[in-house]
């Protein structure tokens, strides 16, 4: 049997850690492979962020075409052309994929191997019928969208949060298994396109780890665009009904509810990409979940493996990954001392209003035993949200009693997701409320509602 071919380094997916942390160790004079089984550019530019948050604009297009009348302008009947949708989005993804494929094959030192990678031993890939090995291996393989517990769903067709986005037509009845962000978002795109949706949760509130005034906020706004969210709703049973489509069983507080629609989406979760990955032939250890475990410096059970982004569990957003990169690329060649330790986590749902969040929820800083004082404020007080005619919503932040520093924020509200990045700047910083409240911003502008927003701590 010939030697496998030696590298310097083994990157094992092209998401958004793996595809940079490959070009950089290329850089650093590392002969480096990235392999990668489909798309470079992971999740976040093929699947995720990118044509979903694209299909997310072209749906609110679609909701103020249909409320032009509120801003005194007659726009007439309003179709909604799915397959044009849909072409804006490939177009997009493929300007992302292609310019993720461009860096990647302009790095000298690179080799990209298309495959699918499975570990033959320690530090040993097997991919396409060849063998190689390296002093450092990184597992960059991402997660997929997981499949529940539901009995039959072998019979019938469902969609999940890739499948959907490649509809040619608007559904008539969107069945939602999944009161998360993916469902929501999906939930109200498909509504503002034009069919009725249902939205079946598995627990008393929607986005289970918010707060709970946060959920109650969003569940009135997702209610008040016509979606219908059943709480408390766990999916049973699944079937075709006589005239096509599909029919849940649900199990609710009160028994048993039957919904039927014409399309079903699962929206409940994400599973890792390591079933394939044949990972205990080089000793990395997982949990119960699938995922990779972890040490803060991003290290597996495995001397010489590391494992970065959604596929070692945690938060699964495109920008941890990259940090998951950062902390890499400062150890292994900046000489650095990073980690993932009480790092910031900043997010955004891209419901509309958007939910921007960042630090420590109310629910957090309970479970910590932490004092705190809480600024809070409605949209409806935001001038520039009267203005736009979009002032649901509200905005709060927790402050440190003895302090004054900002502990952590929930934004519900237009642009919810650059306002909280505002006051993660301010978290970062050290900068205390009162620095906020006496700035000085433009007007009239999202920002100066910070002023109002900490000025209620002094009433």
């Amino acid at each position: 049997m010939s030697l496998p071919e030696r590298y310097d380094a083994i990157v094992i997916g092209a998401g958004q850690a793996g595809g940079p942390l490959a070009i950089a160790l290329a850089r650093s004079g590392r002969r480096t492979a990235l392999i990668e089984r489909k798309h470079v550019g992971g999740t976040c530019v093929n699947e995720g962020c990118t044509p979903t948050k694209t299909m997310v604009a072209s749906a609110r297009v679609a909701y103020l075409a249909h409320r032009g009348v509120d801003y005194g302008v007659n726009t007439g009947a309003v179709t909604v052309d799915m397959p044009r949708v849909r072409e804006r989005k490939r177009a997009i993804v493929e300007s992302f994929r292609s310019g993720n494929l461009r860096r990647v094959e302009a790095a000298a030192g690179l080799e990209l191997i298309c495959g699918e990678a499975r570990f033959t031993g320690p530090r040993q890939v097997a991919v396409g019928g060849r063998a190689l090995t390296a002093e450092l291996v990184f597992i960059n393989s991402g997660g997929r969208p997981a499949r529940p517990d539901v009995e039959g769903l072998d019979r019938l067709p469902w969609l999940d949060s890739t499948s959907i986005m490649e509809l040619d037509h608007v559904p008539e009845h969107l069945l939602v298994v999944g009161g998360g962000y993916v469902g929501l978002e999906f939930g109200q795109m498909f509504r503002r396109f034009g069919s009725r949706v249902t939205i079946a949760a598995r627990g008393p509130q929607l986005l289970e780890h918010e707060d709970e005034d946060v959920a109650d906020a969003v569940l009135g706004i997702l209610r008040g665009d016509g979606v219908e969210v059943v709480l408390n709703a766990e999916a049973r049973r699944a079937a075709p009904p006589p005239g096509g489509g599909a029919r849940l069983t649900l199990r609710v507080p009160a028994g048993e509810r039957i919904v039927e629609g014409s399309h079903l989406l699962l929206a409940a979760g994400r599973a890792p990409n390591t079933d394939r990955l044949e990972l205990p032939s080089a000793g990395v250890a997982t949990d119960a979940g699938g995922f990779i475990t972890v040490n803060p410096r991003l290290e597996t059970s495995a001397p010489g493996v590391y494992a970065l982004g959604d596929v070692k569990g945690g938060p699964a957003f495109t920008h941890i990954s990259y940090d998951d990169f950062r902390v890499i690329r400062t150890n292994l060649l900046e000489g650095g001392g990073a980690c993932i330790t009480d790092r910031l986590v900043p997010y955004t749902v891209f419901i509309d209003p958007q939910l921007g969040r960042i630090g420590l929820s109310e629910k957090d800083a309970r479970g910590q035993g932490r004092a705190y004082r809480v600024a809070r404020m409605p949209m409806s007080h935001v001038a520039r949200a009267l203005e736009v005619d979009e002032s649901r919503g509200f905005m709060k932040a927790l402050v440190a009693p003895d302090t004054g520093i900002i502990l952590g924020a929930a934004v519900l509200g237009i642009e919810g997701g650059e306002i909280m990045s505002m006051l993660q700047l301010a978290m970062m910083g050290g900068l205390g409320y009162g620095r906020l409240r006496d700035a000085v911003f433009a007007h009239p502008t999202l920002a100066e509602s910070l002023n109002n927003l900490f000025s209620t701590l002094e009433s």
